[in-house]
């Protein structure tokens, strides 16, 4: 069996926003707003990199209540300062600690 490559585009944005517990509005809102990684092909799929993207931005939109602004200053700062392994690990490490919380209500985040 061949390993699945996780630069490959193979979720659509309901897929994700189904993993994520969020609304498909939501995520279609953070693609209009540019928040989400730019995809050239009319199919828009994600990969599963991506998701991790996508998961960070809403966290930050949904739990963390930045605005547009701010996200995309926050990705800009990712992109430009870190080498593709420190952004790697980063969200690696910002997966686990979504994992954590995945079960305590919103309310409570901020106690943690």
């Amino acid at each position: 069996m061949a390993l699945l490559d996780n630069a490959k585009d193979v979720l659509p944005l309901s897929s994700i926003a189904e993993l994520l517990t969020a609304k498909v509005r939501t995520l279609k809102m953070y693609e209009d707003k540019g928040l989400l990684p730019h995809k050239k092909s009319s199919k828009k799929l994600y990969s599963i990199s991506d998701v991790k993207m996508i998961a960070f931005v809403h966290y930050l939109a949904s739990v963390k209540k930045i605005n547009a602004n701010g996200i995309k200053y926050i990705i800009e700062m990712l992109e430009s300062n870190m080498d593709e392994k420190n952004r790697t690990d980063f969200l690696n490490l910002i997966e686990q600690k979504l994992e954590k919380l995945s079960g305590v209500d919103v309310t409570d985040v901020e106690v943690i």
